[in-house]
């Protein structure tokens, strides 16, 4: 019997060079969904600490003024996000829509008092992105009537 040796020239190590050549842009790829889902995370962190800090603001008069309490609250509602700001604002208006002084009075009844939230941060990247400008900034607002 015979033995067949099979041999291609010029195709050994074929697969290693096109590895080589694939690799980098497969780690890049990877990098931007690793990037997008830490990015995703603080946003939805950041957006549940915005929700936290209007709810403990909208839970008395007294406490829609509270900037150290909702800002508390919203650091309670987001540990793991380490740079966040929150920023509050009360806002009054008369019943009938027009805006007036927190302080003032409405002619035709009760002042209504509103106090909206503002959450910010800033999500690690694992690249920079400078071409693209991606900052991985998110920020989240969130307002209601305070009770």
């Amino acid at each position: 019997m015979r033995q067949r040796i099979h041999s291609e020239s010029g195709t050994a190590g074929t697969a290693l060079v096109e590895f080589a050549i694939v690799a980098p842009f497969l780690l890049l790829l990877l990098a931007g969904v690793l990037d997008y889902g830490m990015a995703l995370s603080t946003a939805s962190a950041v957006a549940s600490a915005a929700r936290a800090g209007v709810q403990y603001g909208a839970s008395s008069v007294a406490n829609s003024g509270d900037t150290a309490g909702i800002q508390a609250a919203a650091a309670n509602a987001a540990p793991d996000v380490k740079n966040l700001t929150v920023s509050s604002v009360q806002s009054c208006q008369c019943s009938g829509g027009g805006a007036v002084s927190c302080a003032g009075s409405c002619a035709n009844g009760k002042i209504v008092v509103y106090v909206v939230v503002t959450a910010r941060a800033t999500s690690p990247a694992i690249f920079n992105y400078s071409g693209l400008g991606f900052t991985g900034a998110t920020s989240t607002q969130a307002s209601a009537r305070a009770q």
